[in-house]
């Protein structure tokens, strides 16, 4: 323990540093913008400023990003109460009570009770990363390049079989992204691969122009497309007063939001589940816990106290992962790793053990992140009001200039702009037809990492059952193969199939 408060004394020390600082704050006011603003949310957020951070320090970038990856999940319940239109994903629980409140007149208090909540939620998940994180990355330093293989191969299934949807479709979208990180020249042999004489395509195919596209282009045409007419309207016009939740409404949230910050924190880990999943499960252990379940969908403060307080504590277990053993659980955390990577980053055990300022910094900049954030937010909750005003129209028009300018500042490449311009072309149609992109993301950051991790073990050995025969790496294979043959071993599939076989016959 004491090691530990002194680990993380020095992080302030790095963390309180004015630039760093600065990042803080620009970060965690960004994502709250980028959280009211409906359609866009962290993963797009994060990827459209992402070009930005190759000018500043690799402290002040993973600082930015972060802050960016947590502040969303304070402003999306801004939209969620006013509009009943979500901000963000993580906030879609959030409109079935706080709207109702606000059409009570009680807009104030439900946003309050979000900022408290997130505050409370944010900082414990903080407290649990700083706790589990050491004891885990000290664990991860005996994984050598088999391991590595095979938890990087779990990852990218986990994240494309947990993530909801067709898993066709999701297996798909990881096996393209795994080859589009294959382009490019073979760093081991020095062979160029799938490049057809283009130089820019000789260093690979860059994690900005396709994230901004795929998440940032794409979801702005997307935005564009749905625009109703009628979405302005939507609004509560009620004078925004009483932002501090009176003490009958104080009782009936401290336990949903101690629910909340456990339950979000240990669902945050898990692969593909993340806010998303934890606010659905905070509001659903609500509702069968309450001695008022009627009143759930009809203002009651529990299922905005609950929810708002889970995805918030999910960001922090959404980290372990990452910073532990350089895997992310997320498609937010996938860009995260970008982040880490184009700094020449390498998270995980290795770097809490030869970087820790940087480690401990990340955490502390957290705690103060989380503080500017209620900070930020009761104040200018007239401002994020006056922008959501904005129509569609002209505001997400600017957001692609912003996105343009933003991708042709990484290498002045007019190239990159048009790549980012395709896979936004992409991206939209893969929407339009079910098809979930983050996969894609996750496998062209991955690709890289594990096609090295898949070569150094085969070196290590003359053939692969060097997987097999280390204990750690045969473990993470034995989930996949589970993972794998899982949906085939459900009896009511094999039922279905005898029974289609035997009416054919």
């Amino acid at each position: 323990m004491y090691d530990t408060i002194l680990n993380l004394s020095w992080g302030f020390s790095t963390a309180l540093n004015l630039g760093n600082l600065f990042a803080c704050f620009t970060g965690v006011l960004i994502g709250t913008l980028v959280g009211v603003l409906p359609g866009i949310g962290p993963l797009g957020g994060m990827c459209l400023l992402l070009p930005f951070t190759y000018h500043i320090t690799p402290m002040q970038a993973i600082i930015m990003m972060a802050g960016i990856f947590y502040g969303t999940q304070y402003g999306g319940s801004t939209t969620s109460i006013l509009m009943n239109i979500p901000g963000e994903i993580g906030s879609v629980v959030t409109c079935l009570d706080g709207y109702q409140m606000a059409r009570k007149g009680r807009a104030g208090a439900a946003l309050g009770m979000c900022a408290f909540g997130s505050f409370i939620g944010g900082t414990a998940s903080v407290i649990g990363l700083m706790l589990i994180a050491p004891p885990l990355a000290r664990a991860a330093l005996a994984f050598g390049p088999p391991e590595y293989f095979s938890l990087l191969s779990l990852g990218v299934l986990l994240t494309t079989y947990l993530g909801g949807g067709s898993k066709l479709k999701s297996f798909m979208m990881a096996f393209l992204g795994l080859f589009l990180g294959t382009v490019g020249m073979d760093l081991m042999t020095g062979d160029d691969r799938f490049i057809y004489g283009s130089l820019t395509l000789s260093d690979g195919i860059g994690i900005a122009p396709v994230a901004m596209g795929l998440f940032g282009v794409a979801e702005i045409l997307w935005n564009i497309s749905e625009i109703k007419s009628n979405q302005k309207e939507k609004m509560i016009h009620t004078r925004i007063k009483g932002l501090l939740p009176n003490a009958h409404e104080w009782r009936r949230s401290l336990k949903p939001i101690g629910r909340g910050t456990v339950l979000g924190f240990l669902l945050g880990i898990l692969p593909g589940g993340g806010a998303i999943l934890s606010s659905f499960a905070s509001y659903a252990m609500e509702k069968r816990l309450s001695k008022r379940p009627e009143e759930f969908g009809r203002g009651a403060i529990e299922g905005v106290a609950g929810p708002e307080t889970a995805n918030n504590a999910a960001t922090g277990g959404a980290l372990i992962p990452l910073l532990t053993l350089g895997v992310p659980a997320t498609g937010a955390m996938a860009i995260l790793l970008a982040a880490f990577l184009i700094h020449g980053l390498q998270p995980g055990p290795l770097l809490m053990k030869s970087d820790p300022h940087f480690f401990w910094g990340i955490i502390a900049s957290m705690y103060i992140g989380n503080m500017m954030l209620v900070a930020l937010n009761l104040p200018l909750i007239g401002i994020w009001v006056q922008i959501l005003k904005i129509p569609y129209a002209i505001l997400f028009p600017l957001i692609l200039v912003f996105a343009i300018i933003g991708c042709y500042s990484v290498n002045s490449n007019i190239l990159e702009v048009g790549m980012m311009g395709m896979f936004g072309i992409l991206g939209y149609f893969l929407r339009k037809f079910d098809f979930n992109p983050t996969p894609v993301i996750f496998g062209l950051i991955l690709s890289p990492l594990i096609e090295n991790a898949f070569r150094q073990s085969l070196a290590m050995t003359e053939g692969v059952l060097i997987f097999v025969k280390r204990p750690i790496s045969l473990a993470f294979l034995i989930l996949f193969v589970l993972c794998v043959t899982a949906p085939l071993l459900k009896p009511s599939r094999w039922i279905g199939w005898f029974k289609g076989l035997s009416s054919a016959a």
